[in-house]
């Protein structure tokens, strides 16, 4: 099974479903597959053929949308990028890849064209009056009208050049918390998995509606995507966050699922518009790319109510590690292995190599890991043998995750191996402050840090968004009375920022706290 075949059989199971909203605009599975059919052609006259990348730096739209799908049928292979980058990371992505082709916007065409310069990538720009030397988008689609097809060819499977399972189906970037990026290659079987396992997990039925928000250079964005074809279910594009717009969405287009990161979710409970907006259509929720605190569960469960409430822990390199069915039931648990995943949590050492059998007994804290026998696992890093070297040991995928089991068999994740803190000879772990942190009403976001302290080694360093007239001596103060938090543990500084830096997926940048590079306020 490819992907390309994915979007075929769902043309042919429902022609007339809607597949893809943006705005105005919407096109029901038969007319994608055809406008698909058509920019794979169209790519294929740029010379892009099987297992050829393509950078497409684009928001969430219906073209970046046309454009998956069309590399999917050819053999070529997507390498979405953060549409916020600059000039010089794209140029270590366009380097790195190889990509034949780079596809952009208006948004992104300052930074392409610059890291394009001096390199042989073929520009193909999105938009009225293209730079000079770039294709417009609206050739490789035949003028860019939609097309009403309702018969679909099936794609020819004794072609030389026919796609398979093995071929590469994408090339994702991390966005990494440390150092530069690294290329993840997900083969159509990686891919395939992803998107029945995703479906299964959530609890997906034919005809969902999905906010198409979380964008489509990250894995959450992509098996939104992939999912909603599994089940010939809509996405609806949101190409740039605003709370007051998605609950806009969620009422007028009837949304049915969200799978979003905690930040968004955040956004959404305390959007000043949320208690006249109309809801009642989402029944199920799944969230992914970082824990979220009890109180932010808790508040979702009630704005929300809806019937399936999922925590998806998994990463770009396998996808699926473990999920949780019904978070309302034991806030931040990771819970079970997903359906094609199988799990371990071993002694956390980042000073020597770990082997995969030394297990940690129940209710002790170790560094997850995920066996690479899954049909979602990747193979290996694009280009990088010195992180499969880290990362890749005996048959599993060491996720540099720290976690835990319970008594019930139920997995916690505490943070990063490498965001451990050690003070006066303790382990204190992040997430747990940061939990203790979240549950006073002023505190709109947390994160916590280790810095250095000439007694104790390292000191917790809380760095806080506040609410109007908070303290850094009630905050102390409220730290001292938590049950929850043993006082070794508890913040010796407490800094009031702007905002938390964070990755795309919401993991927080915890070195650019320890580095300083946050901007400070006073509330």
């Amino acid at each position: 099974m490819t992907l390309g075949e994915l979007l075929t059989r769902a043309a042919l199971r429902r022609p007339e479903a809607e597949a893809v909203v943006d705005g105005a605009r919407r096109l029901s599975y038969a007319e994608l597959d055809a406008r698909a059919a058509t920019a794979a052609r169209g790519f294929r006259r740029l010379g892009v053929g099987k297992r050829d990348r393509v950078l497409i730096a684009l928001k969430n739209r219906l073209e970046h949308v046309v454009a998956y799908w069309a590399l999917q049928k050819l053999g070529g292979v997507p390498t979405p990028v953060n549409f916020r980058f600059a000039p010089a990371e794209l140029g270590y992505v366009l380097e790195d890849s190889g990509a034949k082709v780079a596809l952009f916007e208006e948004a992104t065409a300052p930074a392409v064209t610059e890291a394009a310069r001096g390199r042989s990538a073929r520009l193909v720009y999105l938009g009225a009056d293209a730079p000079a030397g770039a294709t417009p988008f609206d050739e490789l689609v035949g003028g860019g009208g939609a097309i009403g097809a309702t018969r679909v060819p099936r794609e020819d499977r004794t072609a030389p050049d026919a796609v398979v399972e093995s071929d590469l189906s994408l090339l994702l970037y991390t966005s990494g918390t440390t150092g530069r990026p690294k290329g993840v290659p997900r083969t159509h079987k990686n891919h395939y998995a992803g998107a029945v396992a995703h479906v299964i997990q959530c609890g997906y039925t034919w005809s969902e509606r999905t906010l198409g928000v979380m964008p489509l250079y990250h894995t959450m964005g992509i098996h939104s995507l992939t999912s909603m074809a599994a089940v010939n279910g809509s996405f609806v594009c949101q190409p740039d966050w605003s709370a007051a717009g998605a609950l806009r969405l969620i009422a007028e287009e009837r949304l049915t699922a969200l799978y979003l990161i905690p930040t968004l979710y955040w956004d959404l409970v305390h959007a000043p518009g949320l208690a006249q907006a109309d809801v009642a259509s989402v029944r199920k929720l799944a969230y992914a790319g970082a824990p979220m605190l009890a109180p932010l569960a808790e508040a979702c469960a009630k704005a929300f109510r809806p019937e399936v409430f999922v925590d998806h822990y998994g990463s770009t390199e396998i996808y699926t590690f473990s999920v949780y069915p019904d978070v309302r039931l034991k806030p931040g648990c990771a819970g079970r292995p997903g359906i094609h995943s199988e799990l371990r949590v071993v002694v956390a050492s980042p000073e020597r190599r770990v082997g995969p059998d030394e297990v940690v007994p129940s209710g002790t804290k170790g560094e997850v890991i995920a066996r690479l026998a899954s049909d979602e696992a990747f193979a290996g890093y694009w280009n990088r043998p010195d992180a499969d070297a880290t990362a890749l040991r005996d048959g599993w995928y060491f996720t540099g995750d720290m976690g835990y089991v319970d008594a019930d068999g139920d997995l916690y994740v505490a943070g990063r191996v490498d965001d451990m803190i050690i003070s006066g000879g303790e382990n204190i772990h992040p997430v747990e402050v940061e939990e203790a942190l979240a549950r006073h009403p002023g505190v709109k976001d947390v994160a916590v840090a280790g810095e250095a302290d000439e007694r104790l080694g390292e000191r917790v360093a809380a760095f806080v968004v506040p609410g109007a007239g908070v303290t850094a001596e009630e905050l102390d103060r409220f730290c001292r009375e938590s049950p929850d938090l043993a006082s070794f543990k508890r913040p010796r500084r407490f800094v009031f920022v702007e905002a938390i830096p964070k990755t795309a997926s919401g993991k927080i940048l915890r070195r650019l706290l320890r580095e300083g590079q946050y901007t400070e306020v006073h509330p």
